[in-house]
């Protein structure tokens, strides 16, 4: 350390000092104002990727959030429409019932009336035939008690005695 106390010259010195401090004045007016000037253009550049990122990611997130609505509406909608095409098909369902029910009423009443309808033919026919066989019978009858004349006396009495004359 001696030895370069014992070199050391004032005038390389200035000298130095003056090309040293020369050198700092060109490299801030040509390189470091560039250098700063680009790490600040990165660093705006940087941050506006980041606020960019930002308003992105809050518009992706108001797009889900509306395309959950929307989902949540088309499965309503979707709900919605399946209740009434279940309500349509148990009204015409319904509708069906009643018809053919009443469609069944109907031909049972019809067929009940014709029924009664055939019956009563019946009956009635049943009736003359019974009329006229017991015509026939008593004719007959009548006949046999007739064609004797003790037998017509013999019926004139026994009416004459049933009858009572008030």
């Amino acid at each position: 350390m001696e030895k370069l106390i014992e070199q050391f010259s004032f005038g390389l010195f200035f000298w130095q000092l003056l090309l040293f401090v020369g050198l700092v004045l060109l490299l801030k007016k040509f390189a470091w104002k560039p250098i700063l000037d680009a790490v600040e253009k990165r660093e705006e550049g940087i941050k506006d990727a980041l606020d960019s990122a930002e308003k992105a990611k809050l518009e992706m997130q108001n797009l889900q959030a509306d395309n959950q609505k929307l989902l949540k509406e088309a499965r309503a909608e979707r709900e919605e429409m399946l209740k009434e095409a279940r309500d349509i098909k148990n009204k015409m369902i319904d509708d069906a019932k009643g018809e053919a029910q009443a469609q069944a009423n109907k031909m049972i009443e019809q067929a009940t009336a014709a029924i009664e309808s055939e019956k009563k033919a019946a009956m009635a026919e049943l009736k003359s035939q019974v009329a006229g066989l017991s015509i026939e019978i008593a004719e007959k009858v009548v006949r046999g008690e007739l064609s004797n004349k003790d037998k017509q006396e013999q019926l004139v009495e026994s009416m004459l005695s049933e009858a009572k004359l008030n």
